[in-house]
């Protein structure tokens, strides 16, 4: 009978208790221990879910977490909460766990290690950034912060610095609690997820909802009053009122720990593995989540995409392959959806610059087209733009801006990337047709079809 071995999972969230949860599924507890170590309170939770807890969408965290550590320990794992790794020694197979509340620490070996560190919201070093008012949203105890906050404050502005994903969503939530909403965004429109002629689109929906949205500017301080609260958020230009302030600005890769085992990053600081989400070169380490690169499809260039659709997949590739099984994560095509209060937003492939950089030739369309039948009671308006390369005409990226029943579409688009069809091929796809869901072309078909013009028209 083979020895017992023992697998070591650094993170509690989606990837790293995904992994251990398929592990455990495909071996039991006389074959396998698994150890898992999570330095927050809460294991197994939709992060993506607090600005629609703070917005009054959903009733608090409960309702966002999936699995407690309980039910996961219920399941023959040893979840160790409040404890945080603090180093990995690779060539002795072994991690270094704290336990913060004792502070007592300890070394453990592992014969499969899994990291699934997570990423950290982007907080920069400016002058009253870490004053009382200001706020991150990463984890479910900055929702909660954030809402204890918005509860006792006594005025009703809101600042949203930054204007990703993460920042309209913020925007929209704080509206829906009757704050009086500011968004402050470095670049020159919301959204550089899109290109700049949908993102202007965004900024113009934003505006007709009574969010303010400060555009190409810079936050170079936050300005506090004499209680040390936070009063405004200055830029070189002008200050704007505050008694909340939100960071939207994005996250990078929690990845101290793998770069100070010497572990492989890539050019955004994840960690690089192979398609089984083994650490490149490190045959008994995996890693998944928001702390590693993924291949781009499309470019096949490696991104760095935080989204909890990746983490969970990552972890059933990881917890398949340690448990004995064989499973793969081919990569992705950038797919994302995101709404600010009735406009849906979305987006798959590549954009115009990431088009650019990656060296192809390509052609742009943007069709204009709405949601159901024209004549169909409720049909709404919505823009699709959408890229081909010039000489193939195979589909490089699409992107969607509209009202309800917008931005799922892009899943087509989605399905035709990762196909590596055509924007000819995509003309006659078999899509679903009544006039309660759909035009008769369907608003990506009638993209595709004006792209496939476009690159007849341009030819080689």
């Amino acid at each position: 009978m083979a020895a017992r071995q023992r697998m070591v999972v650094i993170g509690g969230d989606a990837a790293g208790m995904s992994a251990a949860s398929q592990a455990r599924r495909l071996r039991g507890p006389e074959e396998l221990e698994i150890v898992a170590f999570e330095r927050g309170p809460f294991t197994s939770y939709s992060a993506c879910g607090i600005p629609y807890w703070v917005g009054g969408d959903v009733s608090g965290p409960d309702a966002l977490i999936a699995r407690t550590p309980e039910e996961h320990r219920e399941r023959g794992i040893d979840l160790r909460m409040g404890t945080q790794v603090d180093e990995i020694d690779v060539s002795g197979r072994r991690v270094r766990a704290r336990d913060l509340a004792s502070g007592e620490e300890a070394w453990w070996g592992y014969d499969r290690l899994v990291i699934a560190t997570g990423a950290r919201p982007v907080r920069p070093p400016l002058p009253g950034i870490d004053a009382p008012g200001v706020h991150g949203v990463q984890t479910l105890d900055d929702g909660r912060a954030l809402l204890e906050t918005l509860d006792r404050a006594t005025g009703r502005r809101a600042v949203v610095v930054g204007a990703g994903y993460i920042g309209v969503e913020m925007a929209e939530a704080l509206v829906r609690r009757g704050y009086q909403v500011t968004l402050v965004n470095a670049a020159e429109q919301p959204m550089t997820t899109l290109d700049p002629d949908m993102g202007r689109l965004v900024d113009e929906a934003m505006r007709g909802m009574g969010i303010e949205t400060v555009n190409a500017a810079e936050v170079t301080k936050i300005l506090t009053g004499g209680d040390g609260r936070v009063r405004a958020v200055a830029t070189e230009h002008a200050e704007y009122p505050a008694d909340v302030v939100v960071l939207g600005i994005g996250v990078t890769p929690r990845t101290e720990l793998a770069r100070a085992a010497g572990l492989p990053l890539g050019p955004s600081g994840g960690l690089l593995t192979d398609l089984g989400m083994r650490v490149r070169g490190h045959e008994d380490i995996w890693a998944g989540g928001d702390c590693v690169e993924v291949l781009d499809l499309v470019s096949g260039d490696t991104r760095h995409i935080p989204l909890g659709t990746h983490a969970n997949k990552h972890g059933q590739v990881i917890g398949t392959n340690v448990g004995g099984g064989y499973a793969t994560f081919p990569g992705v095509v950038g797919t994302a959806v995101s709404k600010v209060c009735d406009l849906e937003i979305a987006r798959t492939g590549l954009l115009e610059r990431q088009a650019a950089a990656a060296g192809l030739r390509f052609v742009t369309v943007t069709v204009e087209s709405t949601s159901r039948a024209g004549y169909y009671p409720g049909a709404r308006p919505m823009r699709v733009k959408m890229l081909a390369e010039r000489r193939t005409g195979r589909l490089l990226g699409v992107q969607i801006v509209g009202r309800e029943g917008a931005a799922k579409r892009v899943d087509i688009a989605a399905v035709a990337l990762t196909a590596r069809l055509t924007v000819e091929q995509m003309t006659a796809l078999d899509l679903g047709y009544a006039p309660p869901f759909s035009p008769v072309w369907d608003p990506v078909l009638v993209a595709a079809r004006k792209a496939f013009a476009a690159v007849r028209a341009a030819g080689g």
